[in-house]
């Protein structure tokens, strides 16, 4: 899928219970910014802001208090990192759940997103581990950024029913956390 694309995921898959969201990037030779990657969530609700730091699922905090949304310990398959989402147990007011991928060190190091010689996210039916959706190859379109959203999971709500959909997102912050912090009401 392309960047801005969406697809409706529970329209395609009526009984569609959970999803992983799976990032999978390859920075080559450059193992320190492999090393200092991190892949995150976000619950955003129809504000398209974070409640609170409670909604921000990363590395030092690995799920969201309802354990809606949690990062694996263990990544299957050919992805870096997943994330799972039990979409049932998703609170009601949250309307999105936004996937990111940063560069976690200071600026003084200049890594960038630019450096990674590919970079994808992906969402598989949490029963089976199918593929359902992969976005295009989005590091073609990284330079300074240190930072990015890569896709989000969003609710659609039409005649009295939740609709789950996903859109690539591959929107870049040359500002790293601090950007995002500031989009989506990160408290940092």
């Amino acid at each position: 899928m392309t960047r801005g694309a969406n697809v409706s995921l529970t329209r395609e898959i009526p009984n569609l219970r959970g999803l992983v969201l799976g990032a999978k990037w390859n920075a080559g030779s450059e193992r320190v910014l492999d090393d200092n990657l991190v892949f995150a969530a976000l619950l955003c609700d129809h504000s398209g802001r974070v409640r609170s730091d409670r909604d921000f699922v990363f590395f030092n905090q690995i799920a969201s208090a309802e354990l809606s949304v949690q990062q694996l310990e263990q990544a299957l398959g050919d992805d870096n990192v997943q994330i799972e989402v039990d979409l049932a147990a998703v609170p009601g007011d949250i309307e999105r759940i936004v996937c990111v991928l940063y560069v976690n060190e200071g600026p003084a190091q200049r890594r960038t997103l630019g450096q990674l010689r590919s970079c994808a996210i992906r969402v598989l039916n949490l029963d089976g581990n199918a593929e359902l959706v992969r976005s295009e190859e989005l590091a073609t379109g990284f330079d300074r950024e240190t930072a990015v959203a890569l896709g989000e999971v969003y609710r659609h709500r039409a005649s009295g029913q939740d609709e789950w959909k996903f859109k690539v997102l591959g929107q870049g912050y040359s500002q790293g956390i601090g950007g995002i912090a500031s989009d989506y009401g990160v408290p940092l």
